[in-house]
C-alpha cells in the first residue's frame, strides 16, 4: 500500500475525530484477537479507539455516589460516542474497506454482564491508557473520567504502540472507596482476567439495589471519581 494512500486513510480518521473535537484516539493492532465482526470474509485486524471526556465537575460530584447529573452525562456521552462511531463506520465503508462499530455500554451478555467486544482492549492496544485497579481505562491526562468508542476495521493504517503496564503504583483509593467491595485490588498486567480485578456480579447487584434510580442501576462511578489521575 503506497504511503500517501495510507496517509489519506489516517487523514480520513483524523478529520472525522478532530471534527468532533476528540482529543484522544489511536489505532489498535488486534492480531490474535477474535472479534464479533469476524466472518467468512475475513478478520478485522485493527480497531480505531477513541475517548470522549466526561464533564469534570460532574465527575467530582459523585465521590460519595451517583446523582442525576451524572446519569444524564453518562447517557449524553454514550449517545455522542455512538454518533461518532457510526460516522467512522460509514465513511470507512465508502473507501471499500470493512468497518464495524461497537456500541457504547451495550450489554449483549446479561449473564456475564459484558458486551460483544471490550472497548478497553482496543484502548490499551491503541496506546490510550492502562487498566487501573478499578477495572477502568486510565489515561495520564484525564484519568478514567472518560468513556470509550471502538470501530473495528481492516483499513490499511499504521497502529499505535500499545500500553503494556500500569502506572497506578501502590494507590488503592478506588478499591477502598468501592461501596460494594467489588474491587479485588490486584494491579493490571497483560493477560489478567477481569475476574481478578473486579467481582462484576457484586458490582452490578449493588448498583441495582442502591442506585436503581440512575439509569436502572447502570451508574455508580465512585471508583472513577476518586482516581488521582482524574482530579
Amino acid at each position: 500500500m503506497a504511503s500517501n494512500q495510507q496517509g489519506g486513510y489516517h487523514a480520513l480518521i483524523a478529520d472525522i475525530l478532530d471534527g468532533w473535537k476528540i482529543e484522544l484516539y489511536g489505532i489498535a493492532d488486534l492480531e490474535g484477537i477474535v472479534t464479533p465482526a469476524d466472518d467468512a470474509d475475513g478478520h478485522f485486524p485493527k480497531a480505531i479507539s477513541f475517548a470522549v471526556m466526561m464533564n469534570p465537575n460532574i465527575m467530582a460530584s459523585i465521590r460519595s455516589g451517583p446523582n442525576d447529573r451524572y446519569a444524564d452525562e453518562y447517557c449524553r456521552v454514550n449517545d455522542l460516542i455512538n454518533k461518532i462511531a457510526s460516522k467512522l463506520e460509514t465513511e470507512i465503508r465508502t473507501t471499500g474497506f470493512k468497518s464495524h462499530m461497537i456500541p457504547a455500554s451495550d450489554r449483549t451478555d446479561p449473564v456475564d454482564i459484558k458486551g460483544d467486544f471490550p472497548h478497553k482492549t482496543a484502548a490499551t492496544r491503541a496506546g490510550l491508557g492502562w487498566i487501573g485497579r478499578n477495572c477502568l481505562l486510565i489515561t495520564k491526562t484525564h484519568g478514567p473520567w472518560l468513556r470509550l468508542g471502538t470501530v473495528l476495521t481492516d483499513l490499511p493504517v499504521d497502529c499505535n504502540s500499545p500500553i503494556t503496564k500500569h502506572y497506578c503504583g501502590t494507590c488503592r483509593k478506588c478499591v477502598d472507596a468501592c461501596p460494594a467491595g467489588a474491587l479485588i485490588g490486584n494491579a493490571w498486567q497483560l493477560g489478567i482476567a477481569r475476574e481478578d480485578l473486579l467481582d462484576v456480579l457484586k458490582c452490578d447487584e449493588w448498583k441495582k439495589k442502591h442506585y436503581f434510580q440512575f439509569n436502572e442501576g447502570h451508574n455508580c462511578g465512585i471508583c472513577a471519581a476518586v482516581c488521582p489521575f482524574g482530579t
